[in-house]
């Protein structure tokens, strides 16, 4: 039975990871499909892009990566003494690169007068996407899940793109 990623993931012991994402009923992530002819090759830049761009917003550094025909191989390191030293805006704009955030997070950065509680709000939603900027989990469902839209809209269907979990966690000492 496979254990949550929170429970391999220990950044006393180790902050590299090797992270594996497959895909389901024999989609191709690129590559070329020997039965039906159809290049998939093109998939292979949205996903070097895509793990790049991550790269630049998350605390995580992309040690090595390898795009196969059905699945990701990525080796992540977590460096977690860089999300720490962000200070608060530098922790929205991050996250703000990715979604939305709140009305109060904006707020903040468009640097409007906040009352005092609105400010303890901004500072406890700083906190949690701070620690999702460190994240594997986070990191991974960023890149897959941009990924698995493209790819189920260029191939015309719905459902799971990746295996369920969508990635496996070897721990390795570095």
């Amino acid at each position: 039975m496979p254990k949550p990623r929170k429970s391999l993931v220990s950044l006393q012991d180790t902050p590299y990871y090797h992270c594996v994402s497959r895909c389901v009923r024999r989609a191709f992530l690129c590559g070329q499909d020997e039965l039906t002819g159809q290049s998939y090759e093109h998939r292979r830049g949205w996903i070097e892009d895509k793990v790049l761009s991550l790269a630049a917003v998350f605390a995580i550094d992309v040690c090595a990566y390898a795009v196969m025909s059905n699945h990701t191989h990525l080796v992540l390191h977590v460096n977690e003494g860089e999300a720490l030293n962000w200070d608060v805006k530098q922790v929205l704009e991050r996250w703000h690169s990715l979604h939305k955030g709140t009305q109060l997070t904006e707020k903040y950065l468009e640097n409007k007068v906040m009352a005092e509680f609105e400010l303890a709000s901004v500072y406890e939603s700083c906190e949690k996407y701070r620690d999702r900027l460190c994240d594997i989990s986070w990191f991974m469902r960023e890149l897959n899940e941009p990924i698995a839209r493209m790819a189920n809209n260029e191939d015309k269907c719905t459902g799971r793109f990746y295996s369920h979990p969508s990635m496996v966690l070897t721990l390795r000492a570095a």
